[in-house]
């Protein structure tokens, strides 16, 4: 854990991101009838590039995520994965086999193809994570897919003053911290901040970057500039952020907990089809072509 030394952050109220959108998460299944909440990739939120699709799966009964995600493809995207309760064995065709352990991240380029497995390895108790479809450019989309792996102890946790943690999946803090994960051209952020009770967060993030949080647990005010009213944020949402430098978020009486997640958009043309994200429609055809034709 690192104990981390108050920075010099001294924003004007007119740097500060306002939230633009409140999308509450819609019940959906996926995989072989697993249940979960879909934030991202809604008819009321489609996409945020360079972000796709974001799910959270949150049950202590079996039956609604047992059965799990079994063999599917995928091409032109990466998967992240991070865990908060419960294990998940992720194998693939290329013989890689991994379990994503509570606390830790499984961070996949997908690239020009793989068909991969992620089965829950318990038949009972709580199951409790997020999956992040993030998108790559055109120039990568036919990279060899890899792996980026990280157990919770190689996680860097951020402890500051004020009793607010900050768990470092991806990027860097203002005050120090590095996550472990190497984003790419996207240079995305990837937080799970915990604010203690009464606490604000504030933080400089990339004026370059879309940006969002989701509340998981308890509820948090976005504090937004001159123009724009403070947002209160529940657990279950998420909150779109507006342009600008800095980001304030406020608890309640008691803990906020949300992820914090920023990238920079691609601007590029997105074709997608289920498991395929392309630039081009004929591209999503050659990528079911060449699944059916065992080339992946």
């Amino acid at each position: 854990m690192n104990s981390a030394t108050q920075p010099n952050i001294s924003p004007t109220i007119s740097d500060y991101r306002s939230v633009t959108q409140i999308a509450p998460g819609m019940a959906t299944s996926d995989g072989a009838g697993v249940r979960m909440t879909r934030l991202l990739g809604t008819d009321q939120l489609q996409r945020l590039d360079p972000f796709l699709l974001l799910d959270m799966f949150h049950s202590d009964q079996p039956q609604d995520y047992i059965a799990g995600f079994p063999d599917h493809p995928h091409r032109g995207f990466e998967t992240v994965t991070y865990m908060l309760a419960g294990r998940v064995r992720h194998e693939d065709n290329k013989g890689h086999v991994g379990v994503i352990e509570p606390g830790g991240v499984q961070w996949m380029t997908a690239g020009r193809g793989i068909v991969h497995a992620e089965m829950p390895e318990q038949d009972q108790g709580l199951m409790w994570g997020f999956q992040l479809w993030l998108n790559l450019p055109a120039a990568r989309k036919m990279t060899e897919p890899r792996y980026q792996e990280f157990d919770p102890s190689e996680i860097p946790i951020e402890q500051r003053p004020d009793g607010t943690t900050v768990r470092v999946i991806a990027g860097e803090t203002h005050w120090g911290t590095r996550g472990p994960i190497q984003p790419g051209e996207t240079e995305a952020l990837y937080w799970d901040v915990a604010i203690a009770p009464k606490q604000t967060f504030t933080e400089p993030l990339p004026p370059t970057h879309n940006g969002c949080l989701v509340v998981y647990d308890g509820q948090v005010t976005v504090h937004g500039d001159t123009s724009t009213p403070a947002q209160r944020v529940q657990s279950g949402e998420l909150a779109v952020l507006g342009s600008g430098q800095q980001l304030q978020v406020r608890a309640g009486s008691e803990a906020g907990k949300f992820l914090l997640i920023a990238g920079q958009p691609l601007n590029e043309p997105v074709a997608q089809m289920g498991p395929f994200v392309m630039n081009t429609q004929a591209e999503l055809m050659q990528a079911y072509r060449d699944y059916q034709a065992g080339r992946f």
